[in-house]
């Protein structure tokens, strides 16, 4: 509740969400993304890299999906005061913003994005490298906006519910000298094909979601395993449910 409080008084302290706002949000429908708030790049494994979903995500019909991973629902004007409070904070960045020139030289972490659904109906993206780092070197903007999505993110966490949906993302990557237990590839599940450099990826229908969770259910991130397919190759499989407008 305090968190929420917390977004409440900062979207009123930033004009709060106006007629305009609300209109727009009902407009864009369930499967439109009004905010969000994700990661690209660092060093990360190429898997990772394939998978990873945004932190938080928010949808015009008040849906709030975390990491893909846990959702939760905000009602009309909270949707609208979230959005009213991204606007103001992203309005004016760059595309890609830059810290001062006095900012520390920080290399192989991610970037964050942060966006919102302007009132014109476009998505504003702001690319900000090193955030969490060199966050004292950014317009004050930025880390609020962050800090906004994050309180998200932890009431998601606090009182969301499991996230499901019925296509996933599947990702394959070889494994040459697997470390576990090797299974025989899941009937109903596509094998790789073509060349796997570095990972293979496939969006699966509901059929072969319902397949994948099956042989590697959803108890965790860890959602991996090592599978063998029929020509004898060995995979580390990993998978995550698609958000809505994947």
């Amino acid at each position: 509740m305090t968190l929420l409080l917390a977004v409440f008084a900062l979207a009123t302290a930033c004009g709060g969400a106006d007629s305009d706002t609300t209109a727009a949000m009902a407009e864009e429908g369930p499967a439109k993304v009004v905010a969000l708030w994700g990661a690209e790049g660092g060093f990360v494994t190429p898997t990772t890299n394939t998978l990873r979903p945004p932190r938080v995500v928010v949808y015009g019909d008040g849906q709030v999906i975390a990491d893909a991973v846990k959702t939760f629902k905000l009602t009309e004007a909270q949707v609208g005061e979230t959005v009213a409070a991204m606007e103001k904070l992203l309005a004016g960045q760059p595309p890609t913003a830059t810290p001062k020139p006095d900012a520390p030289m920080v290399t192989d972490v991610p970037t964050t994005v942060l966006a919102v659904r302007a009132k014109d109906g476009r998505l504003l993206e702001v690319r900000v490298p090193a955030l969490d780092q060199v966050a004292a070197y950014y317009p004050k903007e930025l880390p609020e906006a962050k800090k906004l999505m994050e309180g998200l993110a932890t009431r998601a966490t606090a009182e969301g519910t499991d996230y499901v949906a019925t296509r996933a993302r599947m990702v394959a990557e070889t494994a040459p000298d697997p470390q576990g237990t090797v299974s025989a590839w899941p009937a109903g599940v596509p094998e790789p094909s073509g060349t796997v450099d570095p990972v293979w990826k496939k969006d699966l229908d509901e059929a072969a979601t319902t397949a994948i969770v099956k042989a590697v259910p959803a108890g965790g991130e860890n959602r991996q395993a090592l599978f063998k397919t029929a020509s004898g190759a060995t995979f580390v499989v990993s998978w995550r449910y698609l958000l809505p407008d994947e």
